[in-house]
């Protein structure tokens, strides 16, 4: 069941994963609901435990259908079962510090080891390396699973700590290559992947986060009554989207797709740059999107310090994920992207001079000129728009 590794289809995306992302166009709005109607610090620290955990199914399930091949019907029957348990567990996140918290946990931990324990069934018998791997993992998953159940049981408050260090686990133990006493460590090297896959897949959730961010906007424009600051707000916030596609699929993407193909060692790169850095770039997006929520339900209302983390945390998550993103992949420093970096953060001290709306179009700026000044600076450089994407 394992890709065929001489053929175009070992780099495919296929319709079945693309099937699997649908389930997180909820997921990820309804981390916008919640954030949104939660912005306090306990909110932020609920988002981020939620967020990471969406991405950490995502990316693993994404490395399994990089060394599976989703054409046959066993990945593909898996597939749509994971796809099945991750709509219940979307369904259930906006109350999973609430009353459906045994729901999102056992849900994620169905997930988590039901993927696993197939992929060692898959293997077994054609790939000893990989399934060691698998083996370790398991191990890993089970020991975090253990706190995800018990936290589900307890009141929000343990619950977020007892999360927090299951995530954490799950999150060292790629770091570590899933070290187990008595069974080793997995090493990158020993991670043959398709690397122009995994960059497919991870632009593909950029598109998905996008999307979710405009659809967000677009029910908060609709609940509203039209008024020239909720019109420039919907703009705003198109625009804003725009920027971040630029930023990312101007050039970054096929940067990173180039670098990851002609990697002697793509594991790594998977690991670092697809697996860690890009959850800064989609969490970037998704606080972007309840920003823009923000400003379009509250364009003239006073300031608050949550609009202000949001409006301008959101933007600088993601050039800042670009920046290291550009950096592991390429080994290059774009000045744009700490131009971009030091606008934003300079423009907190001035945040609470300005309504909502006013911030949002300093942050807008601010993100069409990083997006600028970066095709300006390829243009100069002769990069057609060809090799850009």
């Amino acid at each position: 069941m394992l890709r065929p590794a001489d053929s175009h289809r070992a780099d495919r995306v296929t319709y079945i994963e693309l099937f699997f992302d649908l389930i997180f166009v909820l997921a990820l709005t309804q981390l916008s609901r919640s954030l949104s109607e939660n912005q306090t610090l306990v909110g932020a620290l609920e988002f981020a435990i939620l967020m990471l955990a969406i991405w950490w199914i995502w990316v693993y399930t994404t490395w399994v259908t990089n060394w599976l091949n989703p054409v046959r019907l066993p990945v593909r029957g898996i597939v749509i079962g994971l796809s099945f348990i991750g709509l219940v567990m979307s369904a259930s996140l906006y109350e999973s510090f609430g009353d459906r918290g045994i729901i999102f946990a056992a849900a994620y931990v169905s997930v988590q080891l039901g993927r696993t324990v197939f992929m060692l069934l898959a293997v077994v018998r054609h790939d000893p390396v990989l399934h060691r791997t698998f083996v370790r993992i398991l191990i890993w998953l089970s020991v975090a699973s253990i706190f995800w159940i018990v936290g589900a049981f307890l009141p929000p408050e343990p619950r977020l700590l007892l999360w927090a260090i299951a995530l954490g686990i799950e999150l060292l133990s790629a770091g570590l290559g899933f070290r187990v006493p008595g069974l080793g460590r997995s090493g990158v090297e020993d991670w043959d992947l398709s690397g122009p896959h995994i960059a497919e897949r991870s632009a593909l959730f950029v598109i998905i986060a996008l999307g979710e961010s405009l659809l967000v906007t677009g029910f908060a424009f609709v609940e509203e009554d039209t008024s020239p600051q909720t019109i420039t707000g919907m703009f705003l916030a198109f625009v804003t989207g725009v920027a971040m596609w630029w930023l990312y699929f101007d050039h970054a993407e096929r940067v990173g797709r180039r670098a990851i193909a002609a990697s002697t060692s793509p594991g790594r790169v998977a690991r670092l740059a697809y697996t860690y850095v890009h959850a800064i770039i989609i969490a970037g997006i998704v606080l972007t999107s309840v920003a823009d929520k923000a400003i379009i339900l509250h364009p003239d209302d006073e300031m608050t310090t949550a609009t202000t983390v949001l409006a301008v945390g959101g933007p600088l998550l993601y050039i800042a994920g670009l920046l290291v993103f550009r950096l592991v992949v390429a080994n290059e420093l774009l000045v744009a992207h700490l131009v971009g970096i030091g606008l934003l953060v300079a423009v907190i001290p001035f945040a609470s001079l300005l309504s909502p709306l006013g911030l949002g179009i300093v942050t807008t700026g601010i993100l069409v000129i990083t997006a600028s000044w970066e095709t300006i600076v390829r243009l100069r450089e002769g990069t057609t728009d060809t090799d850009a994407g």
